[in-house]
């Protein structure tokens, strides 16, 4: 991929091999859809070592290439199952954790200097807007927020309306529910 949100610039930007690995299990097939060589290269990581972005972003960027939106999305939900929603899990958190905490879930698997992040532009009942400036696949991370309002009980749409896949300075998650109350806005 080629391009890059405005003011990424991903300086020593590394993962956790964990997000990769969640990655292959989140795959039917990887060997089909990945090969088999850069499989059995990626299962050689491991889960608490730091490996180079490209480590991730070149086996997502081939299944953006194969797969469709929804089974981007399918692995998004997975790859949040299996690497982000135990975490997540304790406490008793509600959509506004999972808002403004996803900006430290992107932190706490990626590390390096001007790697982009999450900036919360809007939150009100029912309604967020966040604005995302990280080089990962746009759809796989609507996946991701879906996946997390559904491990909390507050179901919602997650939908873009900038991409900077599409040649916008970053992308623009609208996300809206019906909740509203309590297991949206949080306790306070």
């Amino acid at each position: 991929m080629n391009r890059v949100p405005k003011n990424y610039r991903g300086i020593g930007h590394v993962t956790l091999g964990s997000d990769v690995l969640s990655l292959l299990d989140s795959v039917l097939m990887p060997d089909q859809l990945l090969g088999a060589d850069v499989v059995a290269s990626l299962r050689l990581l491991k889960h608490d070592d730091w490996y180079p972005i490209d480590t991730l972003l070149g086996p997502l960027e081939r299944l953006g290439r194969v797969l469709g939106p929804s089974s981007l999305r399918r692995i998004g939900w997975s790859i949040f199952k299996l690497s982000h929603e135990a975490e997540l899990k304790r406490g008793n958190p509600a959509a506004r954790d999972v808002v403004y905490g996803i900006d430290g879930m992107y932190h706490h698997a990626n590390r390096g200097k001007d790697i982009g992040g999450w900036q919360v532009v809007h939150f009100g009942p029912g309604e967020a807007r966040l604005d995302k400036t990280t080089p990962h696949h746009c759809v796989v991370e609507e996946g991701i927020l879906e996946a997390a309002l559904r491990a909390i009980e507050v179901p919602a749409v997650v939908y873009q309306t900038a991409c900077f896949r599409r040649g916008d300075d970053c992308c623009r998650f609208v996300i809206t529910s019906h909740v509203t109350g309590p297991r949206w806005m949080g306790a306070g």
